[in-house]
């Protein structure tokens, strides 16, 4: 393990999920030291990035979730420094993050995603509650974890929604709602791992239940026919090269009553905490925590 030099585990910073960021990040740190990799935590909203080079990091395992970790700027901050980085590369993470291009390349490219509006204040929401139907989901752009998301049930409530979404981003999109199962799709440098089926109360699979409650179900192998869960994850692969991921990432989909499903975003920095799905994807893959996080610390890279 003395090949990696020593390796920094960034996590905390400074986005609104700091705190989950936290809670992978130690994970990844504790797993990575149980294999005889020389790894430190590093936090960027505590230590400047320039003390990367002065510390003498030979690589960078990107723990951070949202802005400023995940969303190419940090990417580009590593590739100054020459600090090799996990995950995806600059444009990519940029992309990823913000799920407007990220629609409008999928779209372009035959990948299905659900019907969607931009939401300002000049928007006649009456004519996007004609166009997309109730329920719908108003969410920020740019955030993760389900910050700032609202499932909004009556036309009343849609304003309200883009308020809240807006102070987290001023860029704010409505979707339509799609029922089915909730499935997530990692993917581990050229392959899709087995997918995950999400079984959360009420549907609600929400910040809360994400990480801070044990009432949510996950099934791996989620329990699809094999042709169906066969093309998912092609499909998967697809999209995360469409968008010119590489490393490691995740996808989140919807699979419809009829068969037909929807990818609703791409994770280039998924959680890896106890409540994480990219580790039970792995595991129903025989492939262990640690060993999970020393392959994506493999991969790292620049440019």
């Amino acid at each position: 393990m003395s090949d990696f030099g020593q390796v920094a585990v960034l996590m905390g910073g400074t986005s609104a999920e700091r705190e989950i960021s936290l809670l992978s990040g130690n994970a990844v740190l504790k797993a990575l030291q149980s294999k005889g990799v020389d790894a430190h935590a590093f936090d960027p909203a505590v230590s400047p990035l320039w003390d990367l080079r002065k510390q003498g990091f030979a690589r960078a395992f990107i723990a951070l979730h949202g802005r400023f970790g995940e969303d190419g700027t940090l990417q580009g901050a590593l590739e100054s420094l020459g600090v090799p980085y996990t995950g995806s590369g600059v444009m990519a993470s940029a992309i990823s993050m913000d799920k407007w291009r990220t629609k409008l390349l999928w779209l372009a490219s035959g990948v299905a995603t659900p019907n969607y509006r931009l939401l300002d204040r000049a928007t006649d929401l009456s004519r996007v509650v004609a166009e997309l139907g109730l329920p719908m989901i108003v969410k920020p752009a740019r955030e993760g974890s389900s910050i700032g998301v609202t499932k909004v049930h009556c036309a009343a409530d849609l304003g309200g929604a883009f308020e809240l979404a807006c102070k987290l981003d001023p860029l704010v999109i409505a979707e339509e709602f799609v029922a089915g199962q909730e499935l997530t799709a990692a993917i581990v440098g050229e392959a899709a791992l087995p997918l995950v089926r999400i079984d959360a109360p009420e549907g609600k699979y929400d910040y809360a239940n994400k990480y801070f409650t044990d009432e949510v179900k996950y099934l791996c192998p989620a329990g699809l026919r094999a042709e169906v869960e066969d093309e998912i994850r092609a499909v998967a692969l697809r999209a995360f090269q469409v968008l010119g991921c590489r490393g490691w990432g995740r996808a989140d989909v919807i699979l419809r009553p009829d068969g037909r499903y929807s990818f609703l975003e791409m994770n280039t920095a998924p959680g890896m905490t106890g409540h994480s799905l990219v580790p039970m994807a792995a595991r129903a893959a025989g492939i262990g925590f640690e060993d999970l996080c020393l392959r994506i610390l493999e991969m790292a890279q620049l440019g």
